[in-house]
């Protein structure tokens, strides 16, 4: 679905658009679209013991390289991890200088649903930030309890193959039962058999311009 305009995606921290759209990610930019992605903190704090504290930081930018998202649209911030609530304002407007600077037309971020208090800051920060704009949330099970599956991107398997190795090079993440290929196999044929297809990735319709 080749998107006019630019398509920003929105990670609290690294990974999170990677497990919430990395099969779209890599769908969007088959076809020929310019993809962002913005990652708001690399979580130093929460590196395990063993790994340098810029662990992250390295992963992330294996993964999105893997995706095919270039070098120079990967935008990384380093907001202390489960605080974000305490830099609303200049969450905002490092959101509305992105705006500015890419003129995206489609955002992809955590859903409105989503437990983890710095997911609910970057939800309720990029809607307004980007209210007037086409937004999804994107699909995390294990941070929502109820998630409405409103829209879908149709994928292949070659998609969400991408997607696992991308996931592979977090190997700080690898304990974490969702990084799982089976997983994230798993949740994709699932919410392929919801739109009877093999392969998808579910998402809620936050905003919806044309």
């Amino acid at each position: 679905m080749l998107l006019e305009g630019n398509v920003l995606i929105l990670a609290p921290h690294t990974d999170d658009g990677e497990l919430g759209c990395g099969g779209t990610i890599s769908r969007l930019l088959e076809e020929g679209n310019e993809v962002f992605y913005l990652a708001f903190s690399i979580c130093e704090e929460s590196v395990p013991e063993g790994f340098p504290k810029n662990a992250l930081e390295t992963e992330v930018k294996k993964a999105t390289a893997h995706l095919g998202i270039p070098s120079k649209n990967l935008i990384l911030k380093n907001y202390p991890v489960r605080k974000f609530q305490s830099f609303r304002q200049e969450i905002l407007e490092d959101l509305v200088k992105i705006r500015g600077i890419i003129n995206p037309t489609t955002i992809f971020m955590p859903s409105s649903r989503s437990l983890h208090q710095d997911h609910q800051t970057i939800y309720e920060e990029g809607m307004r930030a980007f209210k007037h704009f086409t937004c999804f949330g994107y699909d995390l099970p294990w941070d929502t309890i109820n998630f409405s599956t409103t829209a879908f991107y149709k994928l292949e398997e070659k998609h969400i193959q991408k997607k696992c190795e991308a996931l592979e090079f977090y190997e700080t993440q690898n304990y974490r039962t969702y990084c799982d290929a089976d997983f994230i196999k798993g949740l994709a044929r699932v919410r392929g058999a919801q739109i009877a297809i093999k392969y998808a990735e579910s998402f809620e319709l936050l905003r919806s311009v044309k």
